[in-house]
C-alpha cells in the first residue's frame, strides 16, 4: 500500500471512531449473533459520514481502491467492511481483469451473509459481466469448493441479472447443491430462483417440480408464483 493510501485510511479510520456509540454498538452486534463487534453506527449514518468523509478528501484513484478496501477489511469492526463495500459500489465498473482474485479473497475473509451477498450480486456480479472469459473457471471452481460462502457466491452472482440469466447455469449450480443441509445454501438456492421467476416463473415452477429441493428452497423459490 502506498504512502498516501495508508494516510487515507488512517484518517477514514480516525473519522468513523470517533462517532461510534457503544449503545447502538449492543445491539447491532447481537444481531449478528456476535460474529463480529462494531463502532455502533447504523446504515444511514454511515452513509452519510462516508459521504461526507469522501468530499473532504476525495475519493482514491483506481490504483489505490482496492488497497484501501482490503485495509478496511482488516480493521475488527464490521463498520469498516461495509465502507469498503461503498468503495467497492464505486470502483466496480473500473475493475481490471485480474481483480477477481481480491474479490475471492474478501469473500472467504471475515466471511458472513451481510458481506458475501453483496460481494456475489453487486462486485463478483458486475465484473463477471465484464470479464465474461472467467466463468469458466472462477464460478466452477466455486460451486465445487469445500468453502460454503465460495458456494453461495457461485449461486448468487448472477441475482441481479434478470433476462441475461445464464438459466442453464444457475438450474446446475442449484442442483448441485440441493441435498446440502447448510442453511446459507439452501437459502441461496430458494433466493436465487425466486429472482429468476421473476424473469421466467414457468422455468422455475418446473425445475422446483421435478427436483425434491428442501422445504426452504421450495417455499423461497415459489414465494411469489405459486
Amino acid at each position: 500500500m502506498t504512502a498516501r493510501a495508508e494516510r487515507y485510511v488512517s484518517e477514514l479510520a480516525e473519522w468513523f471512531r470517533k462517532h461510534g456509540n457503544r449503545s447502538v454498538a449492543i445491539p447491532m452486534e447481537n444481531y449478528m449473533r456476535g460474529q463480529y463487534p462494531f463502532l455502533g453506527i447504523k446504515t444511514p449514518e454511515r452513509t452519510r459520514l462516508t459521504k461526507a468523509f469522501w468530499a473532504e478528501h476525495g475519493f482514491p484513484g483506481d490504483e489505490d481502491v482496492l488497497d484501501i478496501v482490503e485495509r478496511l477489511w482488516a480493521f475488527p469492526e464490521r463498520e469498516f467492511q461495509n465502507v469498503a463495500m461503498a468503495f467497492l459500489e464505486r470502483y466496480k465498473k473500473k475493475s481490471k481483469v485480474g481483480d477477481i482474485d481480491k474479490f475471492e479473497r474478501l469473500i472467504t475473509t471475515k466471511s458472513w451473509w451481510d458481506t458475501v451477498d453483496y460481494l456475489a450480486a453487486h462486485t463478483v456480479g458486475v465484473h463477471l459481466t465484464r470479464f465474461p472469459e472467467l466463468l469458466a473457471e472462477y464460478p466452477e471452481r466455486w460451486i465445487n469448493s469445500d468453502h460454503m460462502w465460495l458456494r453461495r457466491t457461485a449461486i448468487l452472482y448472477q441475482l441481479r441479472y434478470k433476462e441475461r440469466t445464464d438459466a442453464d447455469r444457475l438450474l446446475a449450480y442449484a442442483l448441485h447443491c440441493k441435498d446440502e443441509s447448510e442453511f446459507f445454501i439452501r437459502k441461496a438456492i430458494g433466493w436465487a430462483l425466486r429472482e429468476y421467476a421473476k424473469t421466467d416463473a414457468e422455468a422455475v415452477r418446473r425445475f422446483v417440480a421435478a427436483n425434491k429441493l428442501s422445504p426452504l428452497s421450495e417455499r423461497e423459490a415459489l414465494k411469489h408464483i405459486g
